[in-house]
């Protein structure tokens, strides 16, 4: 099986679940995720991480070796210090 690239795991998480902003960094087995959802109000980032890997489900074991996130709601999002350009 060829190892995922960061845009399979984005386009499965956006399957998934609703996002404002969504984006996927990684070599193949490791990957960071920024992911900005309205679906994260109110929880806590736990419960936001579980709605990622519930997204993922069995990928989690058998493609995608390990996965970081950065979790946010919109409100949060619009609140993050952002580079300039």
């Amino acid at each position: 099986m060829a190892e995922p690239t960061p845009q399979h795991v984005q386009t499965l998480i956006a399957a998934g679940l609703p996002c404002e902003h969504l984006l996927v960094e990684g070599d193949g087995r490791h990957f960071f995720a920024t992911i900005v959802s309205a679906r994260f109000d109110g929880l806590p980032r736990v419960r936001r991480h579980q709605a990622v890997y519930a997204v993922l489900g069995d990928r989690m074991r058998e493609e995608i070796h390990a996965l970081s996130m950065k979790t946010l709601t919109p409100a949060e999002w619009a609140a993050e210090p952002k580079a300039s350009a």
